[in-house]
């Protein structure tokens, strides 16, 4: 099975192909160790846990953005891109039926190789100030309805990973767009019934470079590893900014 993989030393960019034996159930990671370790010790890529929690693998394979740890290669020809077009597509190599094609995710700058600079992802995730804001200690648990917390879930299951970034067609046209990783972690903020500042926290993304900057081409959702869904959120945050400010008039 043959891979061509991105390739640049902060000089000069290009493109290297390797042949890699095929083994059951081997995933692109798996593929990218077996060249690191066999072929090529300068390739360099970013992981961690190997098991799809942490996040670190994120990468463009075969044009779509996925985790390498578990994003199998004999699968990776069978499973059709659903995503609308982007700008970011069109760079780089083409796709081939001769070799899974491996890219830096789009939308970040490349440290080398496979490695993204993510300190723009993180910057935009700070923004929206991520953390619980409580008013004192609970004296006891907070009692949640499970319809409530099946919502929260949908927003917490993220492990930014920055795939919704680097599928989102506006993060690549608008480099001040928060991007969809961090409003819906505000969303998740702003529906947990334990944050005091529930009503307010909207307000953080309440400008063009947030909320409004959406365009819901859906990418966001069709990558996301777990399954979170971004455009729910953002389209929810704006007709409830819509209705407060019809109230207001």
């Amino acid at each position: 099975m043959k891979f061509k993989i991105y390739r640049y030393d902060g000089q000069k960019e290009d493109y290297d192909i390797y042949e890699v034996p095929h083994k059951e159930g081997q995933t692109v990671l798996d593929a990218l160790f077996h060249i690191q370790e066999n072929m090529d010790d300068s390739l360099s890529f970013r992981y961690s846990c190997r098991g799809a929690v942490c996040g670190s693998c994120a990468m463009l394979i075969d044009k779509v953005p996925r985790l390498a740890c578990r994003t199998q290669t004999k699968r990776v020809k069978e499973q059709k891109s659903e995503l609308e077009h982007y700008k970011a597509l069109d760079e780089g190599e083409g796709l081939s039926e001769e070799y899974i094609l491996v890219e830096p995710l789009p939308h970040l700058d490349v440290k080398k190789d496979l490695i993204v600079d993510m300190e723009k992802f993180f910057e935009n995730y700070e923004k929206i100030e991520p953390y619980m804001k409580s008013d004192e200690e609970p004296e006891k648990e907070h009692l949640m309805e499970p319809k409530k917390v099946s919502e929260l879930e949908d927003y917490t299951n993220c492990i930014l990973c920055a795939a919704c970034f680097g599928s989102c067609p506006v993060n690549g046209e608008n480099e001040d767009y928060i991007g969809p990783a961090a409003l819906a972690k505000l969303y998740r903020f702003h529906i947990d019934s334990r944050e005091k500042e529930g009503e307010d926290r909207l307000k953080l993304a309440d400008h063009e470079d947030g909320w409004w900057d959406c365009d819901f081409h859906t990418n966001c959702r069709k990558v996301c590893p777990k399954g979170v869904p971004p455009n729910f959120g953002i389209g929810k945050a704006r007709q409830e900014l819509e209705e407060k400010k019809d109230d207001e008039d």
